[in-house]
């Protein structure tokens, strides 16, 4: 089936230009420039003329997004996205569509946890039925995330080839329980590299540091910013014993900002010298955007809460520098819903599926005034939510996705980054109704998301 999408800005890490995309059977067929051959429409099932979408401005289009940190709540965690797991998955799915993501790495903190293949090839299949995004489910370091034993994934085949005929795995995480056990922890990411995929660290191990400011009665703010602290830099330091690629998750502080550059710049420098390793890291929108004044507003236990905290002002500027210089490799969103009561009894985490684009696209793409000049342009905002997250967990190849190539899969957004509108979680798919942005302004809505060609949103 042949679809047209003509009349659009296309953006991609490397596009910027008018014009449009043929899709044949779920890939990118050809690129067309902006006025582009009338007859190649004939044999078309649908044409989508972006000139009659925004008025003056054409809408952009762009690769759909990729989420490397996600939560799916799945079977046993009752009354989180919803009891019943194809409703999970659906609700969840809904979301990501409506965010513009059709690629999702989530995280294995379900229950029963996700410390097998079996688990994580069942809840991908499910998702797969459904046919809104591609959900890669990433399997425990340790069985049941008890931090004892390693899970199953010393019975993985190495990257690249599959188990039963089902894809393996594209990242391994212990979430936030991290491994107390450095030998524990070594053996892992030794696993990780036979294996040939990243391990994604969440960094709130802060040892006995961390535990004696607890024990004080600091803040939360203070010993959990020990904790990041402290357990970035040691998971370099074991990545590099371990030669293996080590992904650090939701960076917030300055100082695990600093040490991941300063970790990155010695690697260049000495090329080679810690075998494979490989450091990559993300941020997300809310960290981004916001500070621990916002959460004290919400509620700095209850709504406003998340892990790790939004910092202070210092911490998100050294954030925006970070992204500004390349020391931050991808946005991911850390979408994690919960019940309002929940929520209300201190559960820590945001929906943030549905605002992520817009949120990142306001606070570092967006020219706010003739003369201001954005802290990264469209393009690179492109390559940190689609090319990068997809070429990190290997799916982008030539014939992969997070571009707009042709032989690239036809996993695509439309975006009106001139359209502003204002948070309403009473609206969101998710059944997540908690967003630190509730009731703000932010630009760059969603109006379609295709995934493989087919369209899985359209607002």
């Amino acid at each position: 089936m042949r679809i047209i999408l003509k009349n659009f800005r296309l953006v991609d890490e490397d596009t910027d230009m008018r014009g449009g995309v043929v899709i044949e059977n779920g890939v990118i067929a050809e690129i067309l420039p902006a006025s582009g051959d009338c007859q190649i429409e004939k044999d078309a099932a649908l044409v989508i003329d972006g000139s009659h979408f925004c008025g003056d401005a054409l809408p952009v289009l762009m690769p759909a997004f990729v989420d490397l940190h996600a939560h799916f709540r799945d079977s046993g965690l009752t009354g989180k996205e919803h009891e019943l797991p194809s409703e999970v998955l659906e609700s969840a799915s809904l979301a990501a569509a409506a965010g513009g993501f059709t690629t999702v790495v989530c995280m294995a903190n379900t229950k029963p946890v996700t410390d097998t293949f079996e688990k994580a090839a069942s809840i991908r299949a499910r998702c797969d039925a459904l046919g809104l995004v591609d959900l890669y489910p990433v399997i425990s370091l340790t069985k049941g995330m008890e931090g004892k034993e390693i899970s199953e994934i010393t019975a993985l085949p190495s990257l690249n080839r599959t188990k039963d005929g089902v894809s393996i795995p594209l990242m391994l995480s212990e979430d936030g329980k991290d491994l107390a056990d450095d030998d524990l922890f070594l053996a892992a990411m030794r696993e990780a590299k036979r294996i040939g995929i990243p391990i994604s660290c969440h960094c709130e191990f802060g040892g006995e540091e961390a535990e004696a400011s607890k024990k004080a009665g600091q803040p939360r703010k203070t010993w959990s910013r020990i904790e990041e602290n402290n357990a970035t830099r040691r998971a370099i330091e074991l990545g590099k014993k371990a030669g293996c690629h080590i992904h650090i998750a939701h960076v917030s502080t300055k100082e695990a900002a600093e040490a991941i550059r300063h970790a990155k710049a010695e690697a260049r420098q000495r090329h080679g010298l810690h075998g494979d390793f490989i450091l990559t890291c993300e941020a997300m929108p809310h960290n981004l955007c916001l500070t621990e004044e916002t959460a004290e507003k919400l509620g700095g236990e209850s709504w406003g809460r998340v892990n790790p905290p939004l910092r202070h002002e210092d911490d998100r500027q050294a954030l925006i520098r970070a992204v500004a210089d390349g020391t931050i490799d991808a946005i991911a969103t850390d979408h994690a819903p919960h019940r309002n009561a929940d929520k209300e009894t201190g559960s820590p985490g945001f929906s943030a599926f549905e605002t992520a684009f817009a949120a990142a696209f306001t606070e570092l793409a967006r020219p706010c005034a003739p003369t201001a000049k954005p802290v990264i342009d469209l393009k690179r905002l492109s390559f940190l939510m689609s090319a990068n997250p997809a070429r990190l967990i290997g799916l982008g190849g030539d014939a992969g996705r997070g571009r707009i190539l042709p032989g690239m899969r036809a996993d695509l957004v439309i975006v009106d980054t001139e359209r502003s509108w204002n948070v309403n979680p009473a609206a969101f798919k998710t059944r997540g109704k908690n967003s630190p942005f509730a009731g703000m302004e932010i630009f760059g809505k969603i109006l379609m998301t295709f995934r493989e060609g087919r369209m899985v949103f359209c607002a």
